[in-house]
């Protein structure tokens, strides 16, 4: 799906850079969006609303509410596949071969 949005919004992405901070990602404002996301995990309100001002002042408030529903999206759907034991399709999983090795995955799959 991110790659798929890169390429529609024209973006250079480095998928590899999801795995390493050392990297460019080519999304802008990426490192204020991965804190909103740690602290939307982290479920503390403080550092949500903290979290949140940089979204906003860099990009938009539409942004913002974006980027939460893509974040709400993702946790919706992976507790539906989990809580009703979905298996991963074989073409699913040839098909983001790509993205599985610039993430060095199979490597963590195996430990």
């Amino acid at each position: 799906m991110l790659s798929s949005s890169a390429i529609a919004y024209g973006f250079d992405l480095n998928i590899a850079a999801v795995a390493s901070l050392e990297m460019s990602t080519g999304i802008p404002c990426v490192n204020e969006l991965l804190k909103l996301v740690d602290a939307v995990i982290s479920g503390e309100t403080a550092a949500i609303r903290s979290a949140q001002t940089p979204v906003i002042n860099i990009l938009n408030p539409e942004s913002l509410v974006d980027a939460a529903a893509v974040f709400g999206n993702f946790e919706m759907m992976n507790r539906v596949a989990e809580g009703s034991g979905i298996p991963v399709a074989i073409q699913a999983v040839e098909r983001m071969s790509s993205t599985v090795e610039a993430l060095g995955l199979r490597d963590f799959l195996k430990s």
